[in-house]
């Protein structure tokens, strides 16, 4: 083992993955893809593919018991699997899950994650096929793994957005995010005076948007519907401006997304207001929206233009013509990501 030692918050998610795979060589003609998307592409058959993905939820990092319900939190357990098969322009069919768990949990307490978990796969219309469990001295961890299934004429790879294209999202941004602000002030004011109950009137919505996100399946069907096969897409888990960029470097493609396209809903930002946060702010760099985001030829105009599910916020430039956010003044700025990074 080398003495040098290289702290990961350096690195962040993408930067340690990349460099604990920059070795890794592809062996099995079958497999068509492996890391680098929001799923693993392997051939099953001349035209069709199986799709990969895996996700782990850890107590403390991805939620917190406090205020996450065990059922919600197995029901977003499969949804954010489920999201990354979406991301591909697939669909999902299994599902394995695995758990490390303390015997600080009883059998009902599991059982009640297992609710969710079940919500999920008839919502989704997948099956949980198998799994695994051990003990864990630290809390509660889930790893869900799942497959799904595509043409392989269908399949969305991050890396296929041409210059000119249209930028696309589904629903709409930030509210996740504000529903997180709303749930960790409450905790606080709780933690000073356990007398207090929680003010969550009014934040219905933003509250699903955190505590049971839904995945996009839906939009699939609206694109095979509308005969829209997106040039890429990815889900938007760590926040818009970090999609954008993922889209913008695994597609040697530039872009200009505009502030006032960005879709955000009137509760999101009355919330965000409340918390003196700018809106479009939550919505850049939140996360955990699971929304689509998807680039589409400029051909397809007339396909999607006034779909109430999709919103047009942007195009494609040249690589050279860089990636920038254009306010409602018409300024230009550099886009960057200021959403979660993981070891820092």
């Amino acid at each position: 083992m080398s003495e040098q030692r290289t702290e990961l918050g350096d690195l962040g998610e993408f930067g340690l993955i990349d460099r604990l795979t920059k070795n890794i060589e592809l062996v099995n003609s079958s497999t068509i893809l492996g890391v680098g998307d929001d799923a693993a592409v392997i051939s099953i058959s001349d035209d069709e593919a199986l799709l990969m993905s895996t996700d782990m939820l850890v107590e403390g990092v991805h939620f917190n018991l406090m205020y996450m319900p065990l059922k919600h939190l197995g029901f977003k357990a499969v949804a954010v699997n489920v999201s990354d098969i979406c991301a591909m322009n697939g669909k999902a069919e299994q599902i394995t899950v695995s758990l490390a768990v303390s015997n600080r949990f009883p059998l009902e307490a599991l059982e009640e994650l297992y609710e969710g978990i079940n919500a999920a796969c008839k919502q989704y219309n997948v099956d949980l096929v198998g799994g695994d469990t051990t003990s864990s001295f630290s809390g509660l961890i889930i790893n869900v793994s799942v497959v799904g299934r595509a043409k392989k004429s269908d399949i969305t790879y991050r890396s296929g957005a041409k210059e000119f294209d249209l930028l696309v999202v589904s629903g709409d941004l930030g509210g996740a995010y504000m529903g997180l602000q709303v749930l960790e002030r409450e905790k606080e004011v709780f933690n000073a005076n356990p007398n207090i109950q929680p003010d969550l009137d009014g934040h219905d919505y933003i509250m699903q948007r955190q505590l049971k996100p839904e995945a996009r399946q839906d939009i699939i069907g609206f694109l095979k519907e509308l005969d829209v096969v997106p040039t890429a897409m990815i889900d938007i888990s760590d926040g818009l401006a970090s999609e954008i960029l993922h889209l913008c470097k695994a597609s040697n493609v530039g872009c200009h997304v505009y502030d006032e396209k960005i879709p955000i809903d009137a509760k999101t930002s009355m919330t965000a207001i409340d918390f003196n946060i700018d809106p479009v702010t939550a919505a850049l760099n939140g996360g955990e929206d699971y929304e689509l985001l998807f680039t589409v030829k400029q051909e397809d105009f007339d396909k999607i233009k006034g779909n109430p599910n999709m919103t047009i916020i942007g195009h494609m430039t040249h690589a050279n013509d860089g990636i920038y956010f254009v306010d409602k003044n018409g300024s230009a700025v550099t886009l960057k990501a200021q959403g979660w990074k993981h070891f820092e």
